[in-house]
């Protein structure tokens, strides 16, 4: 055909174009792919086209998301002054929505869900939490269903409603002294969070729901001594995180926290877990091994990367699926070992005494 011709005839013309675009993005999309696969492994591929697919499949089934932790909110009563999962927006997920993430997570290999916040008894005065716990339990048929919270709004009602469904419930609690919380920040008002604690306690104990305590070390209780009373609550573990930094959270100029004056050494932490060392259901975690060793879900149900000191999220697992945003999640699988994150979850495994 003579280029005159071509020149003349605009339909020709367009058929040209968009042949012309379509290869131009055909080769731009199998470039992208390409880098994807080996950016999921922190490498760039030299391999052929047909490696390349086999190495990418291996890739999105690399990780299993056996445990993870799904902040469905980030609104919260309390004001702890290192909070690194701030009150940056106020979006929850419709229930449906949320559920069918969960479904999703499942069908990749989920065995323990844990629903965090912000405080996730605040949403709907627990009850979003509630149906979300009951639909892990009995639909998903999950082995381990466990929650994060600071204490503050649970009441026995919920517990007469949803405790069958729930294995775990965690309570964080930084001091056993009132005025050292109120410093950190752990309360609301003058209401007393310890009176709470023990409250909480003892109902966990009536309706067989396993009991842990999570703890912050900073520079406003590293020196106490919490082995009495930790052995007194008798917890089935106790998390002791040492204080960390977290940027746009609680460190930088668009943190709705500065936690720069609560933040601890590593010498300072160590001597903490050598004066309890006789606590036999403390769970240490040092900086190293919190930051990467979660799989942790923003509001979003996006898979939230650490690893650069701040949080980078992934695309929700509801618009990609789970095997394409996990591997922007940043996860140390071996770290998640090395911390102790698999262990004895499920209260019907726990051999507890109620």
């Amino acid at each position: 055909m003579q280029l005159s011709s071509v020149v003349t005839s605009p339909k020709l013309l367009l058929q040209l174009f968009i042949s012309t675009v379509q290869c131009f993005l055909t080769s731009v999309f199998s470039k992208v792919r390409y880098w994807t696969a080996g950016a999921c492994k922190g490498t760039i591929s030299t391999a052929s086209p047909v490696d390349s697919k086999l190495d990418q499949r291996e890739v999105q089934n690399a990780t299993t998301p056996t445990s993870v932790n799904y902040h469905f909110t980030r609104k919260c009563n309390y004001k702890c002054g290192f909070c690194f999962h701030t009150a940056k927006t106020s979006f929850v997920l419709p229930l449906e929505e949320a559920k069918r993430g969960l479904k999703l997570l499942k069908e990749s290999g989920m065995e323990k869900i844990n629903f965090s916040g912000g405080e996730p008894f605040l949403h709907e005065k627990g009850d979003f939490l509630g149906k979300l716990v009951q639909f892990c339990k009995q639909d998903l048929q999950l082995p381990s269903v466990s929650i994060v919270s600071n204490g503050s709004m649970i009441k026995e009602k919920w517990f007469q409603k949803y405790g069958d469904y729930l294995d775990i419930l965690a309570v964080s609690c930084d001091s056993f002294d009132e005025a050292t919380n109120q410093l950190i920040g752990r309360a609301q008002g003058k209401k007393s969070h310890l009176d709470g604690l023990y409250k909480i306690r003892s109902w966990c104990q009536q309706y067989k729901v396993a009991f842990k305590i999570n703890s912050v070390i900073n520079t406003f209780n590293v020196d106490e001594d919490m082995a009495e009373s930790i052995t007194q609550l008798d917890p089935v573990r106790w998390k002791v995180f040492q204080c960390l930094l977290i940027d746009g959270e609680n460190a930088g100029e668009e943190a709705l926290r500065e936690a720069e004056r609560f933040i601890i050494s590593d010498q300072q932490f160590q001597e903490f877990l050598d004066r309890h060392n006789s606590v036999s259901c403390l769970v240490p975690e040092s900086n190293e091994k919190m930051r990467n060793s979660y799989l942790i879900l923003d509001e979003y149900m996006r898979f939230l990367d650490c690893r650069e000191g701040r949080k980078d999220p992934s695309k929700s697992i509801l618009d990609v699926g789970v095997n394409d945003a996990i591997c922007f999640s940043g996860f140390d699988e071996k770290m998640f070992l090395k911390r102790g994150g698999k262990y004895v979850w499920s209260k019907a495994d726990m051999k507890l005494e109620w």
